[in-house]
Order: C-alpha cells, then sequence, then structure tokens
C-alpha cells in the first residue's frame, strides 16, 4: 500500500451535490474522497476553514469507540492544497439504512419511526430508519460528537451489515448543535455496550486523544466535548430534541 500521507495524490472526479468542494482521487491505487480546506464554503456558526480538522476529529473519536463509524480519515496535501482525506467506502445499493416511505406503508418490525410530513405531491409520508446495532452506535457517536448535519445519504449500508457515517464537518460545536435523522431511539436506555464506549471516549480525552484533538479543536470544544460525554453516561439514555432550532437537518438527504 502506498503511503497515504506522501504518495501522490490524484483527482479523478468531483462530487457535484455537495455543498463544499468534494473531489474523488487515487492514491496510488486506493480509492478516496478529498476535500481541501480552500473549497470550504463560509458558515456563520462554524469557524471558517476548520471542516477538514473536524471531520479527522470524529474518525480519531469514532477509533477510541472501536465501532468503525467513521471510515480512516486523515489531513494531508493535495492538488488544491491541505484537506481531508477519507477512503471511499462503495456502499450497497440494494440497502438503504434511512428511507423515506409512504405513511400507510411503514414496516410493522425492524424500523424506527421517526417523523411524518407531506411530500412535493402533498402526499404524506413517513421518515424511517432501521432498528439495528450498527445504526444505533452511529446515534450514539452523533450525540457525543455533537453532530449538526447527520443526513440520510450520510450513512453508508455496507454488504456485510456496517454501516459507516460521513461528512463530519459540521460536529464538536460547544454550543448543543444536533441534527439527525436518527431520532427513533430517544428515550431508550444505553445499552452495556453503549456505556463502555462512551467511558473509553471519556478516559482517552485525558490521554492521547485528548492531545490529538488539541491540533484539530479548541480548547472550549474539547471541554465541551467531555461534557457531553459525561452527561450522556449520567443519563444512561439517549436523549430528545432540545432548544427552539430543528431537530433534523434540511434537506433530510
Amino acid at each position: 500500500m502506498p503511503d497515504l500521507v506522501t504518495a501522490e495524490l490524484s483527482l479523478t472526479g468531483r462530487i457535484t451535490t455537495a455543498s463544499n468542494a468534494t473531489f474523488l482521487g487515487t492514491i496510488g491505487d486506493v480509492l478516496v474522497v478529498y476535500k481541501p480546506i480552500a473549497g470550504e464554503s463560509p458558515l456563520w456558526d462554524f469557524p471558517q476553514g476548520l471542516l477538514a480538522h473536524r471531520e479527522v476529529a470524529a474518525y480519531l473519536v469514532s477509533e477510541v469507540f472501536g465501532w468503525g463509524v467513521v471510515p480512516h480519515t486523515w489531513l494531508r496535501d493535495g492538488p488544491l492544497g491541505e484537506g481531508m482525506v477519507q477512503l471511499w467506502q462503495e456502499q450497497d445499493p440494494a440497502q438503504s439504512a434511512v428511507d423515506l416511505v409512504a405513511t400507510d406503508k411503514v414496516p410493522e418490525a425492524g424500523w424506527k419511526h421517526v417523523l411524518e410530513g407531506r411530500d412535493e405531491n402533498g402526499k404524506m409520508v413517513a421518515l424511517i430508519h432501521e432498528d439495528s446495532p450498527a445504526l444505533r452506535r452511529m446515534a450514539v457517536f452523533d450525540v457525543v460528537v455533537n453532530n449538526a448535519d447527520r443526513k440520510g445519504d450520510h450513512i453508508l449500508a455496507m454488504a456485510d451489515g456496517r454501516r459507516h457515517g460521513v461528512d463530519h464537518g459540521l460536529t464538536f460545536h460547544r454550543d448543543h448543535k444536533l441534527r439527525t435523522v436518527l431520532w427513533g431511539w430517544l428515550g431508550d436506555a444505553l445499552t452495556e455496550e453503549e456505556r463502555a464506549g462512551i467511558d473509553r471516549v471519556s478516559d482517552a480525552l485525558q490521554g492521547d486523544l485528548g492531545k490529538n484533538l488539541a491540533d484539530l479543536l479548541s480548547a472550549e470544544e474539547i471541554t465541551s466535548l467531555a461534557e457531553r460525554c459525561a452527561r450522556l453516561f449520567s443519563e444512561g439514555r439517549l436523549p430528545a430534541p432540545s432548544g427552539e432550532m430543528s431537530a433534523v437537518p434540511w434537506p433530510l438527504f
């Protein structure tokens, strides 16, 4: 395998639906996604030029959880300057972890009903997501990293049952920003596995994880991360939406 940090990164295409400049590329024979910092769109509530750092921070936290939520992600130089690079994941086109269905077609088992609304034709539809341990672990991860943009298309359903989350630039804000389509478990008690994962992150913030995040996030953001871990562990259940802002991202997909 080539050195993923120093070997040449070649661009092969662009993902035009992304709000920030996002490219497909290769490092040797390894397929990657590349988001240059220079291509990040300014946001009113997040510091400019640091979305790539947040993506890498999300990967580091994911690794400590040990659940493989975020694919391997790192910072490096590229054809358009420094940016985030992530291993490409080939999702299974036959699977979908999140879906919109007619309200009278909501499955009776295996799925969580999140909300209802009307589609562009005025018909009632329901937002649903699968009820699986892999997706639920992602929901716990999102609470901890304060994910403000968990859209349905930011969840990759893999053929082997794994569920990867991507696009984590809007994370780690010091203020509550949780916006997600994964509200199906709100109020449910945490499992022992989930509590153990949160505990691992809390402990690691006092050691290597905290040191590594100091290069990517502000001290206030790291403190808020630790506080979210402590609060979630203490409350022992997945939270409900709070505050006046929307609880779901827009668009949903």
